[in-house]
């Protein structure tokens, strides 16, 4: 009752004391606002010393935050709104500029929850957050781009990307996308929409892991790209390393050369080679296993040797330290821990083992996918060498019996399974 009597207050203006008047910046659009200076300035110490001893305030504000005024005087008298995507920025700059510390909060923690909304709030607002210094909501939109980076580079805001923030996505190896080819390309289409200077191209085309990227496409791109055409040599060296990663086996070619560096770790690939998509239907019910194949390395001499991989994913498994044991004494058992206290676990395992993967281990990733606004995105991601204990937070919050749990789509859970083989440096031993 309240409440409603404030938002009636703020609509009639009755015993209004200020009168506030909210110009868009570079026309005549002006909003008028009939105020309360005691309701304003319980919220913002900046209102209380503007409105202190005037009955009347003209403030100009640009147009997106004019636009949205209404909304922010609604909440100093209500203390509740309802925020769209577009108004989310407006209303933060508002709150940031009055002062009022739990709107600036209240808005920031909205633009974290609904950044799986799309691609194109995220890129707008990590610039904005870099340029307001929010370190928690940049990280966010950084990871949210990089985890969903094939829809990124496949919407109009793909060329919205600053050079700061383009190269720190090319720098990541957690980006999801087809394969290394895919990002080249990417990069090569906002190249040609940015042109950048000379030194920033050609440090994004040395971020590019070339040794992903098969012989035969690299062949085609030296052949047809227009970015190579024109920094060629500045990449000569790679091209270089990525033909000498193919031509022999990796194990000889670690014998001379350091592989420990970022060209030779995979990203994110969900091509075939690397890895294949799971959907587990009801997975709160039962044990599920299924089995794929994926490329022993990426060297072109691996191109034809394959890895099976079985997989075993377990709704309610339960860790030995949760497991009953029996008393010593008595022989009596403690009482037996309930199904609802297990958790998910996933174990994937080779079919079997051999000595082609000598000098390669091999990295788990699995990737969990949820549907905003009709687009399957990545949500969630976890890395292992096994087991998803190794995680330590395998799905550690997902209610998989609700089926409106943010992890299931259509009651279903949506996995993509990817292997990453990391190779190491070995070691020559004299004779």
């Amino acid at each position: 009752m309240l409440l409603q009597r404030l938002q009636d207050l703020l609509r009639q203006g009755n015993a209004s004391d200020v009168v506030l008047r909210v110009q868009a910046a570079g026309t005549d659009e002006v909003h008028v606002f009939h105020t309360h200076r005691l309701l304003l300035g319980l919220h913002s110490e900046l209102f209380r010393e503007l409105l202190s001893n005037q009955s009347e305030v003209v403030l100009e504000e640009p147009r997106d935050c004019a636009a949205v005024f209404d909304k922010f005087i609604r909440y100093l008298y209500c203390g509740e709104l309802t925020v769209l995507l577009a108004q989310a920025i407006p209303l933060h700059r508002l709150a940031t500029k009055y002062g009022v510390t739990s709107l600036q909060r209240g808005v920031a923690d909205y633009m974290r929850a609904h950044l799986a909304g799309g691609a194109g709030p995220a890129v707008g607002w990590y610039h904005y957050a870099v340029s307001t210094g929010d370190e928690a909501l940049r990280e966010n939109c950084l990871q949210f781009l990089a985890w969903n980076l094939s829809a990124v580079a496949g919407s109009t805001e793909w060329g919205a990307v600053s050079s700061d923030l383009l190269l720190q996505l090319l720098q990541r190896s957690d980006l999801v996308l087809q394969d290394e080819l895919e990002l080249f390309h990417a990069l090569e289409a906002w190249l040609g929409r940015a042109r950048p200077p000379r030194a920033m191209a050609e440090r994004a085309l040395r971020s590019i892991r070339y040794p992903m990227i098969p012989p035969a496409q690299l062949f085609q791109l030296q052949a047809r790209s227009a970015a190579l055409a024109r920094h060629g040599p500045a990449v000569a060296d790679l091209l270089l390393q990525a033909y000498q990663f193919h031509a022999a086996s990796p194990l000889h070619y670690a014998k001379f050369f350091d592989v420990n560096g970022s060209a030779f770790l995979p990203r994110n690939y969900l091509s075939p080679a690397w890895g294949a998509p799971w959907v587990i239907n009801n997975p709160a019910r039962d044990d599920r296993s299924t089995s794929f194949q994926t490329q022993l390395g990426p060297s072109g001499h691996d191109a034809g040797r394959r890895i099976t991989w079985n997989v075993l994913f377990s709704p309610r498994w339960l860790p030995v330290s949760l497991r009953p044991v029996y008393a010593d004494a008595a022989g009596t058992a403690l009482p037996a821990a309930r199904p609802e206290d297990g958790r998910p676990r996933l174990v994937v395992t080779p079919a079997s083992s051999g000595g082609d993967a000598a000098g390669v281990s091999f990295q788990k990733t699995v990737l969990v996918g949820a549907r905003q606004q009709g687009r399957l995105l990545v949500r969630h991601t976890y890395s292992f060498h096994q087991s998803s204990e190794e995680a330590g937070d395998f799905l550690a919050h997902a209610d998989l019996q609700r089926r409106n749990s943010e992890y299931l789509v259509e009651n279903a859970l949506h996995l993509h399974l990817i292997v990453k083989p990391v190779y190491h440096t070995l070691i020559r031993t004299p004779k």
